[in-house]
């Protein structure tokens, strides 16, 4: 075997190479989504990237002789460390080859990048934060990953435990059958659905598309404070959301997303997202392929074939003031009733921290049931 090396990305080529590498892990994997290329090169360049206001970066190329089996990066998020006021670095973009001793120089070089920057800890995989796609997929391999979520080979978590990770948080995916719950709606639901709207005079409506820019002003306040006291929770800088809400204006269901009003304020917004996944992997971006034959292949199988029957409920969140009084449910009910509508047979809520009870104990009580965990993993330096 080859002697392995260790190699920082310093140019366009070597982050070309970063970029495409998954294409060869995942050569034979019946489920993983490929990226966009054009998207994937944008995520990274800190020229582009808003997340670069707050942090800073290296990616790394592992190599025997010439042939590349693995890549990683490692990176501060200072409003993260912050924001939780802790020390901590970070890494993802973990990917290799079946190659153990290329994993663990891969990580010990993340681990190193991080003790030379002065933090305690480690923690991920993450890309970049967990306002972004985060956690270590540890069951529920034999399916394709929703719209921005993660997916691995089972045999990462044996690469992160045998160096001495340990567990930091598990992120539960719940699936739910909307036909099933539209037929079976538990009474208890409508009992608090219809308790809430009465005692708190609440309107409930749909995103106005003609006026996206002053409803991404108000997802904004709501966001950043519906989730502020969770683990690992960062807010979104204006820059973050604003390009965030650029990139899934055009994918977006009007007719799905649910906001709620008291007193002509939004105390809660339930955004799901059409599963563009499912198209995405039947138009299969490669590296050899131009991207705009990619483009019309995608939207080919999206609006044209209609290959979308699953949401991801991608945020769900009601003011602090507001909570425990049902406003939740009534946004989980009545963005079911709307999704039946339109045709969609399956949602994914995701991802849920693993102690979050009160939202655990909400969708079990529609009938969601966890089939995928999300693992964030954390290493004391």
């Amino acid at each position: 075997m080859a002697e392995l090396q260790i190699s920082k990305v310093q140019n366009d080529d070597d982050l070309m190479d970063f970029i495409h590498f998954p294409w060869e892990v995942y050569r034979d994997d019946l489920y993983w989504v490929p990226p966009l290329i054009s998207e994937r090169r944008e995520f990274l360049d800190p020229e582009r990237n808003p997340f670069f206001q707050h942090a800073r970066a290296e990616y790394y190329l592992a190599h025997r002789g010439s042939k590349l089996v693995g890549t990683i990066a490692a990176f501060t998020n200072d409003l993260y460390n912050e924001f939780q006021g802790v020390n901590t670095g970070f890494f993802g973009f973990f990917e290799v080859l079946d190659d153990a001793d290329a994993a663990t120089a891969l990580l010990s070089t993340a681990e190193k990048w991080a003790r030379e920057t002065g933090h305690e800890t480690i923690l991920g995989p993450a890309q970049f934060s967990t306002n972004d796609e985060v956690g270590m997929l540890v069951d529920g391999f034999d399916d394709s990953p929703r719209i921005l979520t993660t997916y691995n080979p089972p045999r990462y978590q044996g690469y992160l435990e045998v160096v001495g990770y340990q567990k930091a948080m598990d992120l539960w995916a719940y699936a739910l059958r909307i036909e099933d719950f539209m037929q079976n709606i538990p009474p208890k639901l409508l009992r608090v659905v219809e308790n809430v709207q009465k005692r708190r005079n609440l309107q409930v409506r749909t995103i106005d598309m003609k006026n996206f820019d002053q409803e991404v002003e108000r997802f904004k306040r709501v966001y950043n404070s519906s989730w502020e006291r969770n683990w690992g929770f960062v807010p979104m800088t204006d820059s973050e959301i604003d390009r965030l809400a650029e990139q899934l204006k055009p994918i977006l269901d009007p007719d799905v997303v649910i906001m709620v009003e008291h007193e002509g304020e939004v105390i809660g917004v339930s955004l799901p997202l059409p599963d563009l996944n499912q198209p995405l992997h039947l138009a299969y971006p490669r590296p050899d392929m131009p991207e705009a034959l990619t483009m019309l292949k995608l939207l080919w199988h999206w609006k044209v074939r209609r290959r979308v029957d699953w949401l991801r409920v991608f945020a769900l969140g009601v003011l602090p003031e507001f909570r425990g009084l049902g406003v939740d449910a009534l946004m989980y009910l009545e963005t079911a009733k709307n999704a039946a509508r339109k045709g969609y047979r399956w949602a994914e809520m995701s991802w849920i921290l693993e102690n979050n009870d009160m939202m655990n104990r909400s969708i079990r009580l529609f009938g969601g049931e966890i089939y995928k965990t999300y693992r964030m993993y954390e290493k004391h330096l």
